[in-house]
């Protein structure tokens, strides 16, 4: 991400907008995935290990761009969580590919939500965003989804803020706000 909004512009003037809103999504998406990508690398094959560290760093520079987005656009961004729950054991692997995939598959949701309530340059960097993160997940998993960062419902039938399934947090059935 590149640009940020004008401070001044109306969809920016208030820190609840649904823009500021979805910036801040996509920041804390990306605070996850950074944390995500720090397990992944510690598990993945050494054949793996460079695409990891590839995607780390991007990440960790998406996180610094959308945290100046945020900033733009005249809200504090989020801070990240001190340690975030895993969407299930990654002891392997290929428990690794996986988790690799789930977090690209979530900054793509995040990135989603903020191509549709952003306009402009944030939107078009958004969308690159979306595309980025489509990209590395396919790489991962192998497969692609028929429409990345657009996904169906939660499990329970209720879509989550951003439209993605909702994390349960260490199998208790309730979404937790620390979980990738």
């Amino acid at each position: 991400m590149t640009a940020s909004a004008s401070p001044s512009s109306p969809a920016a003037s208030s820190p609840a907008s649904p823009l500021v809103v979805a910036a801040q999504a996509a920041l804390a998406a990306e605070h996850a995935a950074v944390y995500g990508y720090g397990v992944v690398g510690a598990r993945v094959d050494d054949g793996q290990r460079a695409d990891a560290q590839a995607a780390y760093a991007a990440h960790r520079a998406r996180r610094d761009a959308m945290a100046r987005a945020v900033r733009g656009l005249g809200a504090t961004p989020v801070a990240a969580d001190a340690a975030y729950a895993l969407p299930f054991p990654v002891t392997d692997a290929a428990a690794a590919v996986r988790l690799a995939a789930v977090l690209e598959d979530r900054v793509a949701d995040a990135y989603a939500d903020l191509v549709a309530a952003a306009s402009g340059a944030l939107r078009a960097d958004a969308a690159a965003d979306l595309a980025d993160a489509a990209v590395r997940a396919v790489r991962w998993r192998g497969s692609c989804a028929a429409f990345p960062g657009l996904p169906e419902r939660a499990a329970d039938g209720t879509p989550t803020a951003s439209g993605a399934p909702a994390a349960p947090a260490s199998g208790s059935g309730t979404p937790a706000s620390d979980a990738l």
